[in-house]
């Protein structure tokens, strides 16, 4: 009889984050399991705290003692099964975080906020008559009720239905369906309704895979008929049809019994991602992404934990969906930095994946144009499985590129948004009828304002940062923490006039219009899909090819598939070349390749200009000609030169708090225990900084990080698990606040 269970308790910081014994009492024997949720007493108080059931046992572990009982069960059978409980524990070790924490990134919101597992579902009534048909007919006239009579008839017409449709079809309210049950006339039973995301209906999309996709799949068929745990990279061009690759992969998955996930790194792409899978699976497809209402989510969650879903699509946490017999995780655009967590737990859905791979026996598949150096030197090295499709689907030859050098504009005063070249090709493309694409980092219509006189940049009051101007509202908005401040249109410090410096998706905008008066136009940003649902609007209105110029931030450079556009435009193709972040030259010739790649996938030849000011930048001259293997070259021989990722781990001890001196102060202490640590350890771990953050002071509290690498792992979580166990016990810390990143991909 198992009377003792092992709990992971909700409130307990990374420091004393253990597993904790209680005494399971007589009335709820058998009803706690591993996965159940429940509440129990922690603490010196006995306070009330919730706490997940990691395992049972007859006898306790620790020996002899008195133990706290449990008070109840919130759950009636397991939330999490116990491949999931798992990876919790591993994510624990792996991303220092608490497993509560991981649990918690595991369930849907929906079920997190209730007070019961499987909370609050939908139910509807069917609804069935009692008699036969031919005593029906004599039992209705004696119905006087005209609603009544038009139910039994609608019964009689097409059998059993749910109340929903009686009352859609007949126009009855329940209160009717309600009195011909007291008559006896008709018996309701209730059942489960599952609140479904609206999916746009697509038709099954006829492809034949050509023989390089053919190769592909026959590649990865022999790696899911291993049934053992297996990686592989298909590193595709844009436009060559990865996406029929993943569709082939998953039929032959779910012919066998199998389940999969498939992760897009954006909400704004999983529309049409959703569209042609569904277009294949029909409802046996589950929907998961923070865009869902809490409902949506919780019930989408639940079809995938019953069964009822075979596939998953969705954003990164998706790849926690509670799939039984999971077997194929496809990461597409797998290079994204979206799919690294910014928040406790800070997993990468990437790694996630490949130990669910190795809990399951299954296949993780990452897909992308632009593989990160990471995963690309993985498979150069043999420890992923390398396939390429090297040519588009539609055997198109991708966008022609050329650069566009501004600094004769710049030089004689005429520099724009849009420049003399990029403004032709645009007016030719509208006499054509074809549609244009404008990609642009930023979003708002200025970076910032600047004072004529005085030379005053208005900061964020909360932030380190100056704050970017949006014309649309009038605002200085700061882009870190939201705040918001309304444009007198002087200077606060001396009166002087405010002028605009660099530009945003909105400044673009109206230079467009004002270039262009004639002319539709859509912008797709963090600003134009605050409601639910504008991404999906704006993209279905851009597809129908009523409008011909899109403009946009990075919604628009991956996973979009618009046959009418031939003209991809980069406005600034040097923002992010120089940021402080050893990935920059990555990110650059990520972004630009998968916006060109927008260009050129209908009929119709595509072509690309790319405006800078550094025209000459070896990452932009790369990016132009689509030479990927040139730019992997030269970006792993820096990297190896440095000793940075892939050739060391790295993982970042964060400092926070209120006063930057404590903070400094902690960071040092800090840096001082590890460097004793390393001598007695004799360890070759490198240590980096203390630095200051890229926003030093971000929500009233100062920023301060150590880098630590190392290309042995062990050691390094070692160390980092240490630091965060002590850090927090020392008084001289009370004020300051860490956590560790574990490859971490942002300053």
């Amino acid at each position: 009889m198992d009377r003792f269970a092992t709990l992971a308790v909700e409130v307990v910081g990374y420091e004393y984050d253990k597993p904790y014994e209680y005494l399971i009492p007589i009335d709820l024997i058998g009803a706690i399991k591993p996965g159940i949720r429940v509440v129990v007493p922690f603490g010196r108080g006995n306070r009330k705290t919730h706490a997940i059931t990691l395992s049972v046992t007859p006898k306790p572990s620790s020996g002899e003692r008195e133990y706290k009982p449990i008070l109840t069960a919130l759950d009636t059978e397991p939330v999490l099964a116990p491949a999931l409980i798992k990876t919790a524990l591993w994510m624990h070790k792996r991303v220092f975080c608490t497993v509560w924490q991981a649990v918690n990134a595991m369930l849907p919101s929906g079920l997190r906020f209730g007070a019961k597992g499987m909370v609050n579902p939908k139910t509807d009534y069917m609804v069935s008559l009692t008699l036969p048909a031919e005593v029906l007919r004599d039992t209705m006239q004696a119905v006087r009720s005209a609603p009544q009579k038009e139910v039994l008839e609608f019964l009689s017409d097409n059998g059993d239905a749910s109340l929903s449709e009686i009352r859609y079809f007949t126009g009855a309210k329940t209160a009717t369906v309600r009195e011909l049950e007291k008559k006896n006339l008709v018996e309701t039973s209730p059942f489960e309704v599952f609140r479904r995301p609206s999916i746009a209906e697509a038709q099954e999309r006829a492809f034949v895979l050509t023989e390089e996709q053919k190769a592909v799949k026959e590649t990865l068929c022999a790696l899911i008929d291993q049934k053992k745990p297996a990686c592989a990279l298909l590193r595709g061009v844009t436009g060559s049809g990865k996406t029929n690759v993943y569709i082939e992969l998953m039929r032959k998955v779910v012919s066998g019994g199998g389940q999969c996930i498939i992760l897009a790194p954006e909400i704004a792409l999983t529309p049409q991602l959703l569209g042609q899978i569904t277009s294949v699976f029909g409802d046996r497809v589950a929907l998961l992404h923070s865009g869902l209402s809490a409902g949506e989510r919780l019930d989408e969650w639940r079809r995938a934990k019953s069964g009822l879903a075979d596939v998953v699509v969705g954003t990164r946490s998706a790849v926690f969906a509670p799939l039984s017999n999971l077997r194929l995780i496809i990461l597409d655009e797998e290079h994204e930095h979206t799919y690294k967590s910014d928040s406790a737990p800070r997993y990468h859905a990437r790694e996630v994946a490949k130990y669910r791979s190795y809990l399951s026996d299954a296949l993780v598949l990452l897909g992308s144009a632009t593989p990160s150096m990471e995963s690309m030197y993985a498979a150069l090295s043999g420890v992923y499985t390398y396939v390429q499709l090297t040519k588009r689907y539609n055997e198109q030859p991708l966008p022609a590129v050329r650069l566009a050098d501004l600094t004769n504009e710049l030089r004689d005063g005429s520099a724009n948004t849009i420049g003399r070249e990029l403004h032709e090709e645009i007016r030719q493309n509208l006499l054509r009828n074809e549609q244009t694409i404008l990609f642009l980092g930023r979003r708002g219509a200025a970076k910032h304002l600047l004072c004529k006189n005085c030379r005053n940049v208005p900061q964020c009051v909360r932030c380190s940062r100056a704050m970017a101007y949006h014309s649309v509202n009038r605002r200085l908005i700061c882009h870190v923490c939201n705040h918001m401040e309304r444009v007198t249109g002087d200077c606060e410090k001396c009166g002087g006039d405010l002028v605009s410096v660099g530009f945003g998706t909105q400044r673009a905008e109206e230079d467009i219009k004002q270039l262009f008066p004639n002319t539709a136009i859509l912008r797709l940003d963090s600003d134009t899909t605050l409601r639910k649902g504008a991404t999906k609007t704006i993209l279905e209105e851009f597809a129908g090819q009523h409008v011909p110029i899109l403009i946009g931030t990075q919604m628009v450079t991956k996973g979009l598939d618009f046959p009418g556009v031939t003209l991809v435009g980069v406005l600034n193709a040097d923002a992010s070349l120089y940021a402080p972040d050893f990935r920059a030259y990555e990110r650059t010739y990520d972004v630009i390749s998968q916006v060109v790649g927008r260009g050129g996938r209908g009929d119709t030849p595509g072509r690309a200009l790319l405006q800078s000011y550094s025209g000459a930048h070896p990452v932009l001259i790369a990016a132009a000609k689509q030479d990927y293997p040139s730019f992997y070259e030269q970006e792993i021989t820096l990297r190896r030169a440095q000793g940075l990722p892939p050739f060391s781990h790295l993982t970042r001890l964060c400092f926070f708090g209120a006063s930057q001196d404590e903070v400094l102060h902690a960071c040092m202490r800090v840096k001082n225990w590890i460097n004793h640590w390393k001598k007695t350890k004799k360890s070759e771990i490198r240590l980096l900084g203390p630095a200051q953050a890229a926003i030093l002071r971000q929500n009233l509290r100062y920023r301060y990080h150590i880098t630590l690498l190392s290309d042995d792992r062990e050691s390094l979580r070692d160390l980092c698990a240490s630091v965060l166990t002590a850090f927090p016990k020392e008084r001289k810390n009370k004020n300051v606040r860490l956590y560790a990143d574990a490859d971490a991909l942002e300053e």
